[in-house]
This record gives structure tokens, C-alpha cells and sequence, in this order.
């Protein structure tokens, strides 16, 4: 497997992994579920029980039972290759899923083989990467994520155009050219890679090719990083503390206020408390209006929050 040199300013490299190579695109509720298994990683575990409700939970989104049997079948059914020097290998992901009748959960069973790649799935990308790769179908449009990634902080990049085809590995070392007619090109890489990341990520590209000559020469990517960051599971923080969180912010609190909660705070604590503001409320101690002030002041005295000068 390469190594991808996603920001060389800051030395960040991260292992190009086989899942994420994968010409597969994952549905919101395939993409819950592998999120819900990478946030309970357990080194030696393999086999995860998934509560249903958990993930309404964090997210706000229901799924059926159909749903979810028709996710875990198709992450079940995909096949990954591993390929070295010695020998081409084979994979899927989980080995059973078994279905725990009137309990809204389910049991996921990793294959023993995969679970070095839940792993490094976990320690080498973030959810917003790892949603935003695996929903772009064009493996164009996975590397173009990456490439786009390293200059979003400058917002455009030019290159080169048989420069940028080296590096999406569309002119191979003995020279051979893949879509070598620049309309072939714009078709087959450029427009399926914009249209791929503007839809599935968390940034907007665009393209500008330009002549030298009478001939491109230069294709000039644009970047917008200033798009919605949709609500995920976040696979780096416990399915607990992130039930917690969401509970926060049902009162009133800013994500960035639930956070500093859900992380310092213990959860029935703050339930103790919310039971007290309720009690006030109910006997016109405090405006309902107010609570939320109130509690913000709270935290603030007990160092949780800051104080706002």
C-alpha cells in the first residue's frame, strides 16, 4: 500500500487504505454502521453489539430493520484485495451479523483478517475524510479529494495537465496515456470528480483548463472549503460521550458548549441538575426562557465553560 502525503506543511501522512481504495460508494446507513463499529474499536475484540437507538441518538436519523439488514449485507459482500509482492489477497469485512429479535440491536463480527484495517481506518482519518472517500465512487474523485485537500487553505492550485494525470496514475512510467483526447479527460476524470466531491464532501472544486498554444497545457483547480458540516458520528470519541453531547445540546447549548460538557462532566450530573432547573421552572423560581442562561452560568463558575469578557 502507498503512503499519501496529505499535508506536507504540516507532516501529516496518512496510510492509503484498501477499504477506502475500493471503487464503492457507502449509503448514509452503511456509513452509520461502520462509524458506530470504528467508535467502539476494541484492541483483541471482534465482535460489536450495535443498539439502533444509539445512533438516533447522535445523529437524529432512524433506520429500519430492512435498512439495516441491506447496509450490513452490502458491506458484508464487498471484497477488498490486498496486493504485494508475494501475493494477492482477498477480504471481506465482517464475518457475521446476527440480528437480536425485539432488542433493536444488532451484532456485528469482524473478520479476524480486516480488523488491522478498522484500526487503521480509525487512527489515519477523520469521519468528514473518511465519509467524504467513501462516497465518491470515481477512485478520480478519491484522489482528487485528497489532492484538493492540501490546498484548500491557499483555495487554487495549477498544474500541469500531464503533471496532474501522473498523479492520479492515468500516464503510467513507460509513458502509456490514458484519455489522452483532453475531452476524454474533462469527461472521464475532471467532470465525475466534481460532481462526485460537490455532492459527497465536505468541500466544492471546480476546473479551469487553459491553453498554451493551441493546445491545453494547465488545468487550474479551484477550492471552496466553506460548505455545511453535516452532523456524523464522530468514530474518535465514545458512543457514550457522544450521546451525552447530543443530550446537551437538546437543552440550548452550542455543539462547541456540549462538548466541553459531555467531555469534563458526568452525564448524571447533569441530569441531576437539569432535574433542579425543571423544579424551578415549575414553581416560577425561573423563566423557562432563562434556563438556559442559568445553565450556562453554572458551567461557567465550575470552569467548564469560559467566561465570555
Amino acid at each position: 500500500m502507498e503512503l499519501m502525503d496529505i499535508d506536507p506543511d504540516k507532516k501529516l501522512v496518512y496510510q492509503h487504505n484498501v477499504i477506502t481504495s475500493g471503487r464503492y460508494d457507502y449509503s448514509a446507513v452503511m456509513l452509520d454502521i461502520l462509524f458506530m463499529v470504528l467508535s467502539s474499536l476494541e484492541v483483541g475484540k471482534l465482535e460489536y453489539t450495535i443498539h439502533v437507538q444509539d445512533i438516533e441518538a447522535i445523529t437524529g436519523r432512524k433506520w429500519n430493520l430492512k435498512q439495516l439488514r441491506e447496509a450490513t449485507e452490502s458491506i458484508g459482500s464487498r471484497m477488498f484485495e490486498i496486493e504485494t509482492p508475494e501475493k494477492i489477497s482477498q477480504i471481506w469485512l465482517f464475518s457475521k451479523v446476527d440480528y437480536l429479535i425485539g432488542t433493536g440491536s444488532f451484532t456485528i463480527k469482524l473478520n479476524v483478517d480486516a480488523s488491522p484495517y478498522f484500526f487503521e481506518l480509525k487512527n489515519n482519518f477523520t469521519s468528514l475524510q473518511l465519509k467524504s472517500v467513501l462516497n465518491c465512487s470515481s477512485k478520480y474523485a478519491k484522489r482528487l479529494y485528497g489532492i484538493a485537500c492540501q490546498w484548500r487553505s491557499v483555495g487554487s492550485k495549477r498544474f500541469e495537465i500531464e503533471e496532474l494525470k501522473k498523479m492520479l496514475g492515468l500516464i503510467d512510467k513507460k509513458g502509456n496515456e490514458q484519455f489522452e483526447r483532453i475531452s476524454q479527460f474533462k469527461e472521464y476524470v475532471l467532470d465525475i470528480s466534481k460532481k462526485q466531491i460537490n455532492e459527497n464532501t465536505d468541500i466544492e472544486i471546480d476546473f479551469e483548463l487553459k491553453k498554451r498554444g493551441r493546445s491545453f497545457h494547465w488545468v487550474t483547480l479551484h477550492i471552496n472549503s466553506q460548505k455545511f458540516k453535516q452532523l456524523e458520528i464522530e468514530f474518535d470519541k465514545s458512543i457514550n460521550i457522544q450521546k451525552f453531547k447530543s443530550k446537551v445540546m437538546h437543552y440550548g447549548f452550542t455543539d462547541e458548549q456540549a462538548e466541553l460538557i459531555a467531555t469534563n462532566e458526568k452525564e448524571k450530573d447533569f441530569d441531576i441538575l437539569i432535574t433542579e432547573i425543571n423544579e424551578k421552572v415549575r414553581q416560577r423560581k425561573l423563566k423557562i426562557d432563562k434556563s438556559i442562561a442559568y445553565l450556562v452560568g453554572i458551567y461557567q463558575k465550575k470552569g467548564v465553560l469560559p467566561v465570555k469578557n
